[in-house]
């Protein structure tokens, strides 16, 4: 596998493998649980890293990156499994952001 990925090619790969190795999708409310535990393990890891909780025995040795590929594994999922581009999704949702919030963070004192 190349260093650098697309997020075309992401899904691609994700679809490979669960039709050749996983067998078939879950279904899709199994997969929005499942990226929900996944959105919770990584939770407790920024917790436990970045906020004032401390780690458990079980915690120990988690990769905080291998959190956000399972949640992003779950989450490609999802996206094929509903016909969603990601690709296209992201590029919407950029020209969206840069309409909508233009000025609203520049203006935000809290931010300052």
């Amino acid at each position: 596998m190349k260093d650098e990925i697309t997020i075309k090619e992401a899904q691609e790969q994700v679809d490979h493998w669960i039709k050749t190795v996983g067998v078939r999708y879950f279904n899709e409310l199994t997969n929005m649980t499942v990226l929900m535990e996944e959105v919770g393990e990584l939770a407790r890891i920024m917790s436990r890293t970045y906020g004032e909780q401390s780690f458990k025995e079980s915690d120990k040795g988690k990769d905080l990156g291998d959190e956000m590929a399972d949640v992003l594994w779950v989450l490609i999922c999802l996206a094929n499994q509903t016909g969603v581009d990601l690709t296209l999704a992201m590029k919407k949702n950029f020209e969206k952001k840069n309409i909508r919030d233009i000025d609203r963070h520049k203006n935000n004192e809290k931010l300052k």
